[in-house]
């Protein structure tokens, strides 16, 4: 069972990469715990909150679309190092200014957009570069190996950083996060990839319309990206706004906040181990239909739950959903798309999948002062049920792959 599960690991540079990958992540994990806190702490707003998380989430959507350009025609792993250079880079300035105890929100803010930048060129370079480490029928492994990767350190992360946050303060979770990026910049540098980009003298925006040829060409994947813009938009501003759960609705502090996103956090890994141990399986189309319909269910009872223990359990029901669907759609997409396209197809999907979360932060944002945060997330929930059905029984083609 674990070496079914954990099958993408017999590939050497894929597993330096995962490492290099969940070190950071815990890291990020452990700045976007205090950072959450920090701007709430400061600005006292949920708006401010949902700003930050749009200004950290937008660049992928204006940018991704050229990052996918450039990820096809350069070096990925080159591309990448890159990446995490810039993200390491403002990790210590935000460090360096609350030691010197001048940050502001607007500092804060800044360089999310900044670290979202650096992550709309290393985005897609990062999709690229998965599928070129493993065999094609691994691929749907080492997808959610990815998942699990990241959602374990959902779970490490926040728990660190509470830790970190309540005894040390939020400069150590950021400057932790600075060294994290070492570990992938180490494994990136040991990494020999085989994929080697064709000289082209073709514009980027002609190389953009490519892209999305490609995509039309094959119907089913219009309806894969409309879902995963839609599942972000509408899922992740649950996870954004927890602070405000932990604050108004359970009256605590960070520890509070740590638990429920620590609770997310184990449902993920729970969902991506599920799926990794599936492997190629069929019908994937279905089963993410079929999750993103209990997401939605969750997430609508999480808005209405009183009691920390059953909101914590509910969380792990929409993690290990939230993952499982994601991990599906994401398969899809790359078993669909070919190796000289993946650069392009996978920024227009990351375009979709992260740009549903600025904007979809930033309405709950504005939203959730006037109605309370229970109730926008239990609407989102209700909507994400009412998006499944409609793929599942009308809209046949995601459901029939």
């Amino acid at each position: 069972m674990l070496r079914r599960v954990f099958k993408a690991f017999h590939y050497r540079e894929f597993r330096l990469l995962w490492v290099g990958a969940c070190t950071s992540s815990i890291g990020t994990w452990m700045q976007e715990v205090a950072q959450s806190w920090l701007v709430l702490q400061i600005s006292g707003s949920a708006f401010w909150l949902g700003l930050d998380a749009f200004l950290g989430d937008i660049p992928i959507f204006l940018f991704s679309l050229v990052g996918g350009v450039i990820a096809d025609r350069m070096s990925r792993r080159r591309l990448l190092l890159a990446s995490q250079l810039v993200q390491m880079s403002c990790a210590f300035s935000l460090a360096l200014l609350i030691l010197l105890g001048i940050v502001q929100v607007w500092h804060i803010l800044v360089l999310s957009f900044i670290v979202g930048t650096a992550q709309s060129f290393g985005g897609p370079a990062y999709s690229a570069l998965v599928p070129t480490l493993v065999d094609k029928e691994d691929l749907p492994n080492a997808i959610a190996l990815n998942s699990i990767q990241f959602n374990l350190a959902r779970v490490i992360g926040p728990v660190l950083g509470g830790i970190a946050l309540t005894s040390l303060g939020p400069s150590w979770c950021f400057s932790l996060n600075g060294v994290s990026f070492i570990a992938v910049i180490i494994s990136l540098l040991l990494l020999r990839p085989s994929f080697q980009p064709e000289k082209t003298s073709e514009s980027i925006l002609t190389s953009m319309k490519q892209g999305f040829g490609f995509i039309r060409k094959h119907g089913a994947m219009e309806g894969l990206i409309a879902l995963a813009f839609c599942m972000t938009a509408l899922a992740i501003p649950m996870i954004t706004f927890l602070p405000v759960f932990a604050k108004d609705v359970f009256h605590a502090g960070p520890t509070t906040y740590t638990i429920l996103l620590a609770s997310s956090g184990i449902g993920s890994v729970a969902g991506a181990l599920t799926v990794a141990a599936m492997g190629n399986i069929a019908n994937k189309g279905r089963i993410a239909l079929l999750m993103l319909i209990c997401l939605g269910a969750g997430m609508t009872a999480f808005a209405q739950s009183k009691t920390l223990w059953w909101s914590c359990f509910l969380l792990f029901l929409s993690g290990a959903a939230l993952i499982a669907a994601f991990a599906m759609i994401s398969s899809l997409v790359q078993l669909i798309t070919v190796n000289e396209m993946r650069g392009r197809v996978m920024s227009i999907y990351n375009v979709a999948f992260r740009g549903g979360m600025p904007f979809g932060s930033v309405l709950s944002g504005w939203l959730v002062p006037k109605f309370s945060a229970p109730t926008v997330i239990a609407v989102n929930g209700l909507l994400l049920v009412v998006l499944g059905i409609y793929f599942w029984l009308a809209q046949r083609r995601v459901a029939s792959l």
